[in-house]
C-alpha cells in the first residue's frame, strides 16, 4: 500500500494575507489561481519584483496600515480609514497627525502597557507557585 501526497493549496486571499499584501493589487494570475505551500514558501524566500514593489509602496492591507501607524484595525475604522493605503498616504497621515490618530496611538499605548502589566503579574504568580 503506497500513499501519495497531495499538494496543499490555498486561495489567493489566504496567500495574500500570509504575504502581507493587498489582494486586489496583485497580478491577475495570482488572483485567479491557487497557491501551493511550496509556491508560497518560494514567494517568501525570493519575492518577485511585483511583490517587492507592493511591500515597499502598497497599497497595503488594513493590518499593515494599522501596524505602520501604530494603531489597531478597529482604530483605523474609528478614524474613517476603510480602504487600503499606499506608503505615501500612510506617511502623509503620520505627518498630518490628525486628532483621531493621536487618540488611537494613545489608546494603543495604554493597551500595550496593560498587556505588559498583566504578563508581569502572571509571571510573578507563577514564580510564587514554584
Amino acid at each position: 500500500m503506497t500513499s501519495h501526497q497531495t499538494t496543499q493549496t490555498m486561495k489567493p486571499a489566504t496567500a495574500a494575507k500570509k504575504l502581507g499584501v493587498y489582494l486586489e493589487a496583485t497580478p491577475a494570475e495570482f488572483q485567479e489561481g491557487v497557491v501551493s505551500r511550496a509556491e508560497l514558501t518560494a514567494l517568501q524566500a525570493d519575492p518577485p519584483e511585483w511583490l517587492q514593489e507592493l511591500r515597499r509602496n502598497g497599497p497595503h492591507p488594513r493590518p499593515v496600515v494599522a501596524a505602520k501607524l501604530g494603531v489597531s484595525i478597529a482604530g483605523l475604522a474609528r478614524g474613517g480609514v476603510t480602504e487600503a493605503l499606499t506608503t505615501e498616504q500612510i506617511e502623509a497621515l503620520k505627518t498630518e497627525n490628525p486628532g483621531w490618530l493621536r487618540q488611537e496611538r494613545s489608546t494603543q499605548a495604554e493597551v500595550r502597557k496593560e498587556s505588559v502589566r498583566i504578563k508581569e503579574k502572571n509571571a510573578e504568580r507563577a514564580a510564587k507557585r514554584s
